[in-house]
């Protein structure tokens, strides 16, 4: 067995990890992410933000790490990062929002890359295909 069977998997379990712990966080936390919302440049109600924020981290957070549906829920992810960069990350006169806005476009790009190659031979997504993935391709659940 290569470790290109294995990788994308873990590189799923990065991503999918962070977001899910976020989603949770959020829970726990409800006013002071209420606040946050409201402070931010977000055109929507931060109740609704609030939930669909929730929503998104903790649900596909436990869909990217199983593998399924693996690149709609990349293509989510990146939107999601690229909606929270330009709406809370934009005060670039501060050097942690700097940080944080490349952090969102790097995340972004690495989960353009899961919408382009899938979810790896170690996914739901390769297991229903009717093509396996082979170790060391892209996966063939298209």
């Amino acid at each position: 067995m290569s470790a290109s069977r294995y990788l994308p998997f873990v590189g799923r379990l990065f991503i999918g990890l962070p977001f899910l712990a976020s989603g949770l966080s959020k829970l726990a936390a409800y006013g002071p992410t209420i606040g946050l919302i409201t402070s931010s440049k977000l055109p929507l109600p931060a109740p609704l933000a609030y939930a669909g924020a929730v929503a998104v981290e903790v649900g596909c957070g436990l869909l990217m790490i199983v593998g399924y549906k693996t690149r709609i829920v990349a293509a989510i992810f990146a939107l999601f990062c690229l909606a929270t960069a330009v709406f809370f990350h934009t005060n670039f006169a501060d050097p942690n929002q700097i940080f944080h806005f490349i952090k969102n476009l790097v995340m972004t790009g690495g989960l353009l890359q899961l919408v382009v190659y899938g979810a790896g031979a170690i996914s739901i997504d390769n297991r229903h295909s009717g093509v396996r993935a082979q170790a060391g391709g892209p996966a063939l659940d298209r």
